[in-house]
């Protein structure tokens, strides 16, 4: 009867339904010290589920971003007690920090793994997951395009360091922030000197300007000098007829022997008259250019501050000890290297919705879909098939 046939097609619909082979994400508890954030978050993982992945979560991954298990079980998400068991069968494991070695034996081959990877340094890794035929992609390498704006960690993660560094830097600080005028005297504003005017830098100056203090920033990009202005704050050039410093994607790039010598002897001059310096100079997979000699921390007045952002990646002052607090004379140079942990929260939120939006970028028809031909994709990704598909940690590999 019609009846009896619904009945059946409603068995064998039911029956493929629970049947269905969902992907799994794993999103592993971060091991590093310094490291606070979580690549997802209860709100995230949400969304992932939604799209039609299944996604487990190891035991207490969030606890430190103040997102606990029970969290994550609100909204359909599994925890797992052991790093082994979630590694066994995830096809897509999401961090924060590169995957360690032993990170990268736990995993199966074909798994793809996203994380903040600097590929032409972490080479050994890359070897590793090469070898193992993991497909790597890093937030470090999305590509700076209007279509991955929503992917753009770099830029997230980049705008609460900006915003951070000068609170931290007017902790150190021995004067006030701002201009005050009181029964006892005038206090002058503090000057405030930002090196590279890109997310972190802008961000910088905002925050400097809104706390009151007098702000100059510096870049190679002479095009950023409308945006600089119109954070109220004073840009200072080097005068140059090259393209020197505007590199690709919106990126800053190496400069000239003869204009970095420009560049410090304006720096040198600015620096000595500044409260705070904020350098935000980092070049992703690459070393930071030294911007700050001993010789212009030796002439900087007693009590001011550099907050050294790129201190990653070396730093941008010669001085910088990567998260260690120097005193030079009299003048502090903080070298805290992940900034954006120290707001785990926020931080956290932003870096979550930005994987998930590459993830579901990347999904079609509840899988993921790995299109080399993707220009996102492609330009996101390291290793993938058992090859390094980065051009730059290609050449860098085979040169050693």
């Amino acid at each position: 009867t019609l009846s009896e046939l619904f009945v059946q097609i409603f068995i064998l619909t039911s029956a493929s339904i629970n049947n269905q082979i969902f992907m799994i994400i794993a999103v592993p508890k971060e091991i590093e010290s310094n490291e606070t954030r979580v690549s997802t978050t209860p709100q995230s993982a949400a969304e992932l589920i939604k799209a039609g992945y299944e996604v487990k979560i190891e035991t207490n991954a969030g606890e430190n971003s103040f997102f606990f298990d029970k969290d994550y079980q609100a909204v359909n998400a599994e925890v797992i007690s052991s790093k082994d068991k979630l590694f066994e069968n995830a096809d897509i494991i999401l961090k924060v920090t590169p995957p360690s070695l032993d990170e990268i034996k736990l995993m199966s081959k074909g798994t793809v793994c996203v994380s903040f990877f600097q590929p032409t340094i972490e080479i050994e890794k890359v070897k590793a997951m090469t070898e193992r035929d993991i497909t790597g992609m890093s937030m470090h390498l999305v590509p700076r395009t209007t279509l991955a704006q929503k992917m753009d960690a770099l830029s997230s993660q980049a705008n609460i360091a900006g915003y951070k560094a000068v609170l931290m830097g007017s902790v150190h600080m021995g004067v006030y922030m701002p201009l005050l005028m009181t029964a006892a005297g005038t206090i002058r504003p503090a000057k405030v000197l930002i090196l590279g005017a890109g997310v972190a830098g802008l961000q910088a100056i905002a925050t400097a300007k809104r706390l009151g203090s007098q702000v100059e920033a510096f870049d190679v990009r002479p095009e950023v000098k409308e945006q600089v202005e119109s954070l109220g704050a004073k840009f200072v050039e080097v005068e140059s007829d090259s393209d020197d410093g505007v590199g690709e994607g919106g990126y800053a790039k190496e400069t000239s022997e003869e204009y970095k010598k420009k560049q410090q002897e304006l720096i040198r001059e600015h620096i000595s008259k500044a409260d705070m310096v904020i350098t935000t100079a980092l070049i992703p997979g690459r070393e930071a250019p030294i911007l700050i000699g001993k010789n212009v921390v030796d002439i900087m007045k007693p009590g001011s501050v550099i907050m050294d952002l790129a201190a990653e990646n070396g730093g941008n002052c010669e001085l910088t000890k990567k998260d260690e607090i120097v005193n030079h004379n009299k003048v502090i140079i903080d070298g805290t290297s992940n900034i954006p942990a120290t707001m785990p929260v926020h931080a956290s939120e932003l870096y979550a919705k930005n994987i998930a939006a590459l993830i579901t970028y990347m999904t079609d028809d509840s899988k993921l879909k790995m299109n080399m031909e993707d220009e996102i994709i492609s330009g996101s990704t390291f290793t993938h098939d058992g090859k390094i598909t980065h051009e730059p940690t290609k050449e860098m590999v085979e040169g050693n």
